[in-house]
C-alpha cells in the first residue's frame, strides 16, 4: 500500500505518456502505420543523424574517461585534505545555469576570446579561428557538464580497490606503468562501464547545449524539436522520440546488468 501513491504517480505522468507517444508514432491517422519509423532507418539523413548522435556521444563519452581516470584515481587515493576542494571542482558546473554556462564557453572560444589568444600566442594558428560553434566546442561543453558523472562512479570503484594488490604487483617486479595498465585498470572496469552508460546516454538526449553551440551539429534531440515547431510532423517526432527512449532504456539495461554482476560478486 505504501508504494501505491508512487506507482500510480509514475503510471499517469511518465508510463501514460510514454504508450500515447508510442500508439501517436503508429496510428498517425487512426490506422496503423510504420512509416515514421520505416524512414527512420531508410532514409539516409535520418540514418545520418541518429549516427551522428551516437557518435557524438561515444566521442563525449571517450573524452570524459580519458579526462575523469586521473582525476578519479587521485580523488580516491591522493586527494586528503583536497578532496572537498576536488569534489566542489566537480560539482560546481552542475550548479550553474545551462545557458549562463553555454554562453560562457561561447565566449572563450570567440575570435576574440582565450583560446583563440593562447593559440596565436603560441604561434599555432596565424588569424583567429571560428571556434565558438561546431563539434569542438559542444564536445568541449558536454565534457564540462557530463565529467563528474564519470569521476564519481570511477572513484567509487578505485576507492574499493585493496592497495596491497598493487603493492603486490610491484613487489614481483611490476613498474608503476603496468601495475596500473595490468592491475588497477581491469579492477576499475565495471567504474569504466558505468560511467560511460551513464555519460553516453545523456550526452545523446543532450538538448541545449547542441542546439547554441552545435551550428552544423545534427543531433536526434534536435531533430525532435525541429519536428514538433516547425514542420510540425507529430508522428515522424514521436518516432524519433520512441528511438531515442530505446537508445536510453538499452544503457539502462546495461547499468542494471552490471549492478547485478556486481551484487552477485
Amino acid at each position: 500500500m505504501g508504494l501505491a501513491p508512487a506507482v500510480l504517480f509514475l503510471m499517469g505522468f511518465f508510463v501514460v505518456p510514454l504508450l500515447g507517444n508510442v500508439w501517436d508514432s503508429v496510428h498517425p491517422a487512426d490506422v496503423f502505420d510504420l512509416s515514421g519509423y520505416r524512414k527512420l532507418v531508410t532514409d539516409p539523413f535520418y540514418l545520418g543523424v541518429i549516427g551522428q548522435t551516437i557518435g557524438l556521444s561515444l566521442l563525449v563519452t571517450v573524452v570524459s574517461l580519458v579526462v575523469g581516470y586521473p582525476v578519479a584515481y587521485f580523488l580516491a587515493h591522493h586527494a586528503g585534505r583536497w578532496r572537498g576542494l576536488v569534489m566542489f571542482g566537480l560539482v560546481a558546473p552542475l550548479l550553474t545555469s545551462i545557458i549562463m554556462r553555454t554562453f560562457g564557453w561561447r565566449v572563450l572560444f570567440a575570435r576574440r576570446g582565450l583560446v583563440n589568444s593562447v593559440l596565436m600566442d603560441l604561434g599555432l594558428i596565424g588569424r583567429p579561428a571560428d571556434l565558438s560553434t561546431g563539434l569542438t566546442i559542444v564536445v568541449v561543453a558536454l565534457v564540462h557538464v557530463l565529467v563528474p558523472y564519470m569521476v564519481l562512479s570511477l572513484a567509487a570503484v578505485l576507492k574499493g580497490i585493496d592497495p596491497r594488490t598493487e603493492e603486490a604487483a610491484r613487489i614481483h617486479g611490476a613498474n608503476t606503468w603496468n601495475t596500473f595498465w595490468l592491475i588497477t585498470v581491469p579492477l576499475s572496469l565495471d567504474g569504466i562501464a558505468t560511467g560511460s552508460i551513464l555519460v553516453f546516454m545523456l550526452a545523446a538526449g543532450s538538448f541545449v547545449t547542441v542546439l547554441l553551440l552545435g551550428g552544423g551539429v545534427q543531433t536526434l534531440p534536435l531533430l525532435i524539436f525541429q519536428q514538433f515547431s516547425t514542420t510540425r510532423d507529430f508522428p515522424l517526432a514521436s518516432a524519433m522520440s520512441n528511438v531515442l527512449l530505446v537508445l536510453a532504456l538499452a544503457c539502462l539495461f546495461l547499468q542494471l546488468r552490471l549492478i547485478r554482476r556486481a551484487g552477485v560478486q
